[in-house]
């Protein structure tokens, strides 16, 4: 009984290690996939930008072109009780838990208004590059590559190199120590 607890406590409040992690999201991930389909975290955060516009008095109904791509039923679905925000109030719930379990959870002080500005343009631009892809990594890679598609492995090389471009970007002129 002791060993139980044991193995428990340590599976629950040490750090894996990343082969353990990268095995579990990825069998996670094909459970997913066979069960639903591959995961869309930007999409619904896309479907309440236009319920936004919509109350601001614009008319997303009208991009058509968008709407061919993506499918119209982002603006008849309900907002709250769907699919993909489920998944996503899950992925936060866990992240949550998982942090806290582990005693990493913290809330940090903000530590400049320059720390705020560099974090919300980094969300505008990672927001407007899934748009623009059609999907984030979870979606246009691991979904790609999960479902066999040429595009996860194009969209996965291509992080890669925006990945490390980003890093030496921020290291070498955003986050300067003066």
């Amino acid at each position: 009984m002791k060993q139980k607890t044991h193995l428990l406590k340590r599976s629950i409040y040490s750090h894996w290690p990343h082969w353990v992690g990268g095995i579990t999201l990825g069998v996670l991930n094909v459970i997913l996939t066979l069960i639903y389909k591959p995961w869309s975290i930007t999409g619904d955060i896309a479907d309440w930008g236009f319920r936004l516009w919509s109350l601001l008095g614009g008319h997303p109904e009208n991009w058509e072109a968008y709407f061919q791509e993506v499918g119209y039923q982002s603006l008849v679905k309900n907002p709250i009780y769907n699919e993909q925000m489920i998944l996503n109030t899950g992925l936060i719930i866990g992240v949550l838990l998982a942090a806290a379990l582990a005693s990493e959870f913290r809330i940090k002080r903000i530590k400049s208004c320059r720390q705020v500005v560099i974090a919300l343009a980094g969300g505008v631009l990672m927001g407007y590059g899934a748009r623009l892809a059609l999907g984030c990594n979870v979606g246009a890679m691991i979904g790609g590559i999960a479902s066999q598609s040429l595009h996860g492995w194009i969209f996965g090389l291509f992080l890669i190199f925006g990945a490390f471009l980003g890093s030496v970007i921020v290291r070498d002129y955003l986050m300067k120590i003066k």
